[in-house]
């Protein structure tokens, strides 16, 4: 579903920070190689992780769903000099893709790839994070938040993306829709929470941001 028409989409894209010539390769070979390309973050939103990432300068990243690797490297532009990635995917056929395109980056050191289940890995990890971007299976986006929570600082930041699911989230709830019975109650959830402040922005399928407190 577009939200805005295509000509206002590309207008806003052309006229946000061009992509970076590895995020267009990988971009490329994303569409060219793998499943699902529509999956990608993309242009305009890398961009707006990118910023985010930024003006937060995290030491410490977390990923839940990695799928090619074009969110991670868009969060490490921000990411401070000796920071550290944290990265989780499920899908094992992407991990030699991904590590093509960040052993090109200048974080491939510091990008640490994990391969699994997301909900068993986090209570391994033994950091607290500055910045969580949430973009994997919808029906765990409950389990995920309330695992990540305890792991973030105080001011750390948690973007939630895929939240209006492609306007699924304000039209009657189809039987046996799981995905989006667990984002309207997550939706809700991070903004009824004391926990955070949150804002959701109707940015591409929706990205929510919330600052821990």
């Amino acid at each position: 579903m577009h939200f805005l028409s295509e000509d206002l989409e590309d207008y806003v894209a052309a006229h946000s920070q061009a992509e970076p010539e590895l995020l267009a390769q990988l971009n490329k070979e994303t569409y060219q190689k793998v499943l699902l390309p529509r999956m990608l973050s993309g242009h305009f939103q890398g961009r707006v992780l990118s910023l985010l990432s930024k003006l937060i300068r995290p030491a410490s990243i977390l990923e839940i769903g990695t799928y090619t690797g074009y969110a991670t490297l868009c969060l490490c532009e921000g990411m401070q000099e000796n920071g550290i990635v944290h990265t989780i995917d499920i899908k094992e056929e992407l991990v030699d893709f991904q590590r093509k395109y960040f052993d090109k980056s200048p974080w491939g050191s510091q990008i640490i790839q994990h391969l699994g289940e997301a909900v068993d890995i986090i209570p391994t990890l033994e950091t607290k994070f500055d910045l969580v971007f949430i973009d994997a299976d919808k029906e765990n986006y409950l389990n995920y938040y309330e695992l990540i929570v305890p792991k973030i600082n105080k001011g750390g930041i948690i973007l939630s993306d895929n939240v209006l699911w492609s306007g699924k989230v304000v039209e009657p709830l189809k039987e046996g829709d799981l995905s989006t019975k667990i984002l309207l109650e997550y939706n809700q959830r991070l903004n009824n929470d004391p926990r955070v402040e949150t804002v959701l922005l109707p940015i591409r399928d929706g990205l929510t941001v919330s600052r821990v407190l």
